[in-house]
């Protein structure tokens, strides 16, 4: 099975205020290609949404497109949504064999559940947390993705070819990530994913 990586963020510009809440979210999809290490990018936009159903429909956007032309990944899903990642590690399983109702009630955002559920139902995940906003370049340009995204409120339309080359420079320009190796970073991550099956 092909490994893909996945860096995932997500954006509410008014998460928990009164009135309309716009939000987005983007992904950075890394598989191995004949010429090393092919990038592309899908990002997702609502006009009023918060940041959990946010990283929700991202991953199912994300994985909705993995899927296209019966493909199927071992994929390393690396977010800095614990809602997400522990919901998806931890709580949907319990939730599952309880029909879908979590110990105290209904599940909160149950139909974003089910398809997320449904989405990788064809893939072999393994769900990755990563503290946001603390110099992980990837996980910085997928919230440059998401923040883009929710501002605008554009969607990519599927996957579109990755800026992150461009955001990367542009960042080392700056004295950003100038050490930093992003064609390592895939490999390492593909060849651990590789090993654990």
């Amino acid at each position: 099975m092909r490994v893909a990586v996945i860096h995932a963020d997500e954006s509410c510009l008014r998460n928990g205020e009164e009135g309309p809440n716009p939000g987005g979210a983007g992904s950075l999809i890394e598989v191995r290609s004949r010429q090393g290490v092919a990038r592309r990018d899908v990002y997702i936009s609502s006009p009023d949404t918060t940041n959990n159903r946010m990283a929700l429909a991202g991953a199912i956007a994300t994985f909705a497109l993995l899927s296209q032309k019966g493909n199927r990944f071992r994929v390393a899903y690396i977010s800095d949504s614990q809602y997400l990642v522990r919901g998806m590690r931890e709580w949907m399983p319990s939730w599952r064999a309880r029909g879908w109702r979590r110990k105290g009630g209904a599940v909160v955002n149950l139909e974003l559940w089910q398809k997320l559920v449904q989405a990788t139902a064809e893939h072999d995940p393994v769900w990755h947390w990563v503290r946001g906003h603390a110099g992980h370049p990837k996980n910085e340009y997928a919230n440059y993705l998401a923040m883009r995204a929710a501002r605008d409120q554009t969607h990519s339309e599927g996957t579109v070819p990755s800026g992150f080359a461009d955001w990367l420079a542009d960042y080392r320009a700056r004295g950003h990530f100038t050490e930093y190796d992003a064609d390592q970073a895939f490999l390492e991550l593909e060849s651990e994913l590789s090993s654990s099956v």
